[in-house]
């Protein structure tokens, strides 16, 4: 099975930079999205033997998430059930037969880590979220985590130290979910690689230079750590300043 997992900075932005060939190419099974900046009835994608499914944020051109499904999940959710994180349109989870797939576009901390503490409390919460749907069968977690883990994971570690995406609290919060029973699937596969990001900033040439971070991840339930076939970042796919990342498991 091939998930795929891309914020796309704007759908409809993207689909004009590449998105569909890039989509019809890889053949995903499930394709999610992130930043997907928009409401309903904005855009009609078609796209032939996948189900659709969007959750959109209250704030117009904001947020939001969608998946692309080949394979009919048993059940859909939005959000995590707890309404002051719920209207940015941030979370889908999809249940399947053995697993559950949580979509999610985790909260910036944005300048002068002026939302940090509300990011906090967003990583207690969505990581609890993710524990109890654990109990019941094993997750798979993609998106933009907005969180680079370790140094190895973006381009300039030390003047970037308490910048947001790579404060020590927010690193220490993505070691508190994979000590909770997760694995950053890129990492188990490539524990050394360096300079495999996939974010690159619009301003000083950062994409072509390769100053990049590594904030788009799959996390997968330590108990299907056998179940893990490959990971893979495509660095090449433009149409964002984002990467689509990839996970190959079953």
């Amino acid at each position: 099975m091939k998930l795929i997992s891309w914020n796309v900075n704007g759908i409809r932005a993207c689909v004009k930079k590449g998105f569909l060939e890039y989509f019809d190419e890889v053949e995903a099974d499930i394709f999610c999205i992130q930043e997907t900046k928009l409401q309903e009835g904005q855009i009609d994608l078609m796209l032939n033997d996948y189900e659709q499914y969007w959750n959109y944020a209250e704030k117009k051109g904001y947020s939001g998430t969608a998946v692309f499904t080949k394979i009919k999940p048993i059940s859909v959710a939005y959000g995590i059930d707890i309404e002051h994180h719920d209207t940015e349109g941030r979370v889908i989870t999809l249940e399947y037969d053995n697993f559950y797939l949580v979509n999610v576009y985790t909260p910036n901390a944005q300048p002068k880590l002026a939302r940090l503490e509300y990011r906090m409390q967003w990583e207690d919460d969505f990581r609890r979220y993710l524990n109890d749907l654990d109990e019941k069968k094993p997750v798979i977690v993609c998106g933009d985590l907005n969180v680079a883990h370790n140094e190895i994971d973006l381009k300039n570690p030390k003047s970037n130290r308490k910048n947001p995406g790579f404060s020590d609290e927010e690193r220490g919060k993505f070691t508190n979910l994979l000590d909770s029973g997760f694995i950053d699937s890129f990492r188990f596969f490539y524990p050394d690689a360096t300079e495999m990001y996939t974010w690159w900033s619009y301003r000083f040439n950062a994409r072509e230079n390769n100053a990049g971070w590594r904030i788009d991840y799959f996390c997968v339930s330590n108990k299907l750590k056998n179940e893990l076939k490959n990971a893979e970042i495509h660095m090449d796919i433009l149409g964002s300043d984002h990467c689509p990342v990839v996970l190959e498991i079953f």
